[in-house]
């Protein structure tokens, strides 16, 4: 399997240039409204060399030239600056820190603490990452159903999970991946206590 990203290669540092996230705004907005170059330099009065190298932030473009884009694409100014300004965020959970709480459907004796949340942000998609302690007091439920992909990683104890019509002995080290939509859940606990992250992402709405 071919993966198109390389966790290992350093974020594209021009990203992070005032110009390159102005021209970014500006062929987003350009193609959003279906308008080629030409069409926005015959609205402007920008040489198409010109506005190509706005968009590729190969150039600092003036106020007064921000301005007539802005114009002719619609859009307040500000929009222009929009993702350099975009505050990208980082959530540090200690150890034992994590919110108790009851998610929808939750069973009785199933603790769920959530390890950290964002909410709305630039990627499109909410994850929710969960620290999962099952004992011999939590009941079996195979059948949760919710939106979104769901990952467990197995860290302590052993349990026979379903998924749809098809059952995984998990047990320590164990990874499942798989579609939250189609009914899931620990049918069968095997060793005890055992202890898992679930993390789920979906796309956020809005």
């Amino acid at each position: 399997m071919q993966l198109n990203q390389n966790p290992h290669s350093v974020p594209n540092e021009r990203e992070r240039v005032l110009e390159v996230a102005i021209g970014k705004e500006v062929r987003a907005f350009r193609n959003a409204q279906g308008i080629t170059v030409a069409d926005l330099s015959k609205k402007t009065g920008i040489s198409i060399g010109m506005l190509s190298k706005i968009e590729n932030g190969n150039t600092s473009a003036s106020l007064s030239t921000l301005q007539a884009i802005s114009y002719a694409l619609s859009v307040p100014i500000t929009a222009l600056f929009r993702q350099f300004e975009e505050r990208r965020e980082a959530v540090h959970t200690r150890a034992g820190d994590g919110v108790e709480i009851d998610r929808e459907g939750t069973r009785a004796g199933h603790q769920y603490n959530l390890l950290g949340h964002i909410g709305h942000n630039a990627s499109g998609v909410i994850v929710e990452p969960y620290l999962i302690e099952l004992t011999h007091k939590s009941d079996t439920f195979e059948t949760f159903q919710h939106s979104g992909i769901e990952m467990i990683y197995m860290l302590e104890g052993e349990v026979e999970y379903r998924h749809g019509s098809d059952s995984y002995h998990l047990r320590p080290g164990d990874t499942l991946f798989f579609d939250s939509d189609a009914p899931h859940g620990p049918e069968k606990l095997l060793v005890l206590p055992a202890r898992y992250l679930s993390i789920i992402s979906y796309p956020q709405s809005g």
